[in-house]
């Protein structure tokens, strides 16, 4: 019976947590990673009905997309619905996770690249892909064992440059040294000086398996001491960031469209600027609070921009050039339930997987005549 740890660790390789923003409070939050999992409910939000549904289905974990516990408590007195929330998990016994904005900052199987599929966009790209991700290994391996070093290397995850994998550069030089008294080369004997054909060898690698890849390569080279260097880089990584763009298979007129986006995402209302476009192909996208990446999605040249959360003079800003469909933060990223599912059931067999049935948009809609 797989740990909570493993389901965990499971949500962590799609969704490193190195990659949520300094603000956020994703991870474990309560319960002990160590114990066995009864069964998993699934949740945009953690309130105290879907804690209900949790006891109520035996699940001991419930797997979230945002973290009840956002700031510090320093008290648990019951006094508010986090407090409350927090106290009924611990007296059920059941951990309370989320995957949060490590979630939304990947590109495959984050919560905007779920949105864009569900509009069906084509050619999905970051919006605002982030700098200082990158790392660079620099290494020197025997020149008949490279291959078998670096595929271990690309295993682990260093070589992947958009949609090419395994991407590196090579050349060939002389490695020289002399093994010391206590040493035990692959090559040569101590205090005799050697000299080997090796390959210099160059790749990136996001920073977050820079550990991965640091113990694939120690295990796969054949010398005792490894060289190699890591430098940090200040290139975009355009694998991580905030928001999607990408584009219809074919222009449509923007009515249809916004009766396309409703049906898709089962929308009550759909908040918009000025439709100053008569069709639309290319669809920026942001789940929950968008607003900050209207410029990019301008920049970038959307017809319209999906995403939740704005304020009222933040609409101005699309001044004709964009149109803005704030479409609800709950609505822009309920379907992150669904993604859970389909990254746990790849891995994860005999757990339970419920998805909560509680609707828990705090905001509710009156339609009035």
């Amino acid at each position: 019976m797989p740990r909570i740890a493993d389901i965990i660790n499971e949500i962590h390789k799609v969704a490193p947590p190195s990659l949520q923003e300094s603000y956020d409070n994703a991870g474990l939050i309560v319960g002990d990673a160590s114990e066995a999992v009864t069964g998993i409910t699934l949740t945009l939000d953690i309130t105290e009905e879907v804690i209900d549904e949790a006891i109520q289905n035996g699940d001991n974990l419930i797997v979230a997309h945002h973290p009840i516990v956002f700031k510090g408590l320093k008290k648990l007195t019951g006094s508010n619905y986090v407090e409350r929330c927090v106290i009924k998990a611990i007296k059920n016994n059941i951990a309370l996770f989320a995957a949060h904005t490590n979630l939304d900052n990947v590109i495959r199987q984050g919560v905007n690249s779920s949105l864009s599929d569900i509009l069906e966009l084509k050619n999905q790209r970051i919006l605002a892909p982030k700098k200082g991700r990158l790392k660079k290994l620099v290494t020197y391996i025997p020149v008949n064992e490279t291959n078998q070093v670096m595929s271990a290397v690309h295993k682990a995850g260093a070589g992947n440059i958009g949609n090419y994998s395994e991407c590196r550069f090579e050349i060939t030089g002389i490695g020289r040294f002399t093994p010391k008294e206590d040493a035990n080369p692959t090559i040569g004997s101590s205090n005799i000086s050697e000299s080997v054909e090796e390959n210099r060898v160059e790749c990136i690698f996001p920073d977050y398996f820079e550990g991965a890849i640091l113990n694939a390569l120690k295990s796969a080279h054949p010398y005792e001491e490894v060289a190699y260097f890591i430098h940090s880089l200040d290139n975009v990584n355009q694998d991580i960031g905030s928001g999607m763009i990408g584009e219809l298979e074919e222009p449509m007129n923007t009515d249809d469209f916004m009766q396309y986006l409703s049906k898709k995402l089962d929308l009550q209302v759909i908040k918009h600027t000025n439709l100053c476009k008569e069709k639309i192909q290319t669809v920026a996208v942001c789940g929950g609070s968008g607003s900050f990446l209207l410029g990019n999605a301008i920049r970038n040249k959307a017809d319209i921009y999906v995403t939740g959360d704005f304020k009222y003079h933040e609409f101005f800003d699309a001044d004709n050039k964009i149109i803005i469909a704030d479409i609800g933060h709950y609505e822009s990223e309920v379907h992150t339930k669904r993604l859970f599912f389909e990254i746990l059931t790849k891995k994860i067999s005999n757990i339970a997987l419920n998805f909560s049935k509680t609707n828990t948009n705090p905001v509710k809609y009156l339609v009035t005549t």
